[in-house]
């Protein structure tokens, strides 16, 4: 059987990834920070529907948590095969000069270090130079890499350009080890990830300048990160899929 690991996986793209994974015949390692509730009941729907599912609670910023949910997947049967890169924050709306070094702080540590070390923890695990079966990384970045998110989120959107070019990067570097990364780039999604940044509207606001005059959902980003992560894209390494509905 087929292992994934999905980083942030108790609400939002990470929680819709997780069930789509389970649908597709992965054992599923739900990683949560803070809401253990929400990660049980991913858990199990998962196991309700005949699939393998474990929640584990870990920091995806910190290199020790992140060692401790890696080794967590030995607890499913089969080897891990597939990464999903996507916890991330965002904190309240403002310009840059409003912003403080321990906000920029915190934004780059779980935004970028966290997954840096992660990716680093499934190339270990998976890389064929290293005793692995190959396998999948996804990583989860956003279209403020491409917009900048001006007057909102700068910090955020740097963050996202950093995950842009890891995603290229390593790509290059584990292509003949047997590991395929890509990326996707998400953009005005309807999840509560906009409630952390102090407008849960925010869609609604901007939804007339997306040519799709709508957001999109979290199960529409769930089915281009499988994809990713499938045999079905075995020749896309180093790809970033926009998910923006046109912006």
């Amino acid at each position: 059987m087929k292992t994934m690991i999905i980083t942030g996986a108790s609400r939002g793209i990470g929680a819709a990834t997780a069930l789509l994974a389970a649908q597709n015949g992965f054992a599923v390692v739900v990683n949560y920070r803070h809401r253990r509730a929400a990660a049980d009941d991913i858990v199990s729907t998962i196991i309700a529907g005949g699939g393998n599912a474990i929640a584990v609670q870990a920091d995806a910023s910190s290199e020790e948590e992140i060692a401790r949910l890696f080794d967590a997947a030995a607890q499913l049967p089969g080897v891990l095969t597939s990464f999903v890169n996507n916890a991330g924050i965002l904190e309240t709306q403002m310009r840059l000069e409003q912003m403080t070094a321990a906000r920029m702080q915190r934004i780059l540590t779980a935004n970028v270090i966290g997954p840096l070390l992660c990716a680093r923890e499934a190339v270990k695990r998976m890389s064929l130079r290293s005793g692995g079966q190959g396998g999948t990384i996804v990583n989860v970045s956003s279209v403020a890499a491409r917009t900048g998110s001006p007057g909102e989120y700068v910090d955020y959107a740097a963050s996202k350009g950093a995950i842009d070019a890891f995603t290229i990067g390593l790509a290059k570097e584990v292509a003949a080890e047997g590991i395929r990364v890509n990326g996707v780039r998400p953009g005005f999604i309807d999840t509560d990830i906009h409630a952390d940044g102090g407008e849960p509207g925010r869609i609604d606001r901007l939804k007339n300048s997306i040519p799709m005059q709508r957001g999109g959902t979290a199960a529409e980003v769930a089915e281009a990160i499988l994809w990713l992560a499938s045999e079905k894209s075995s020749y896309a390494a180093g790809a970033i899929i926009d998910l923006a509905g046109g912006r």
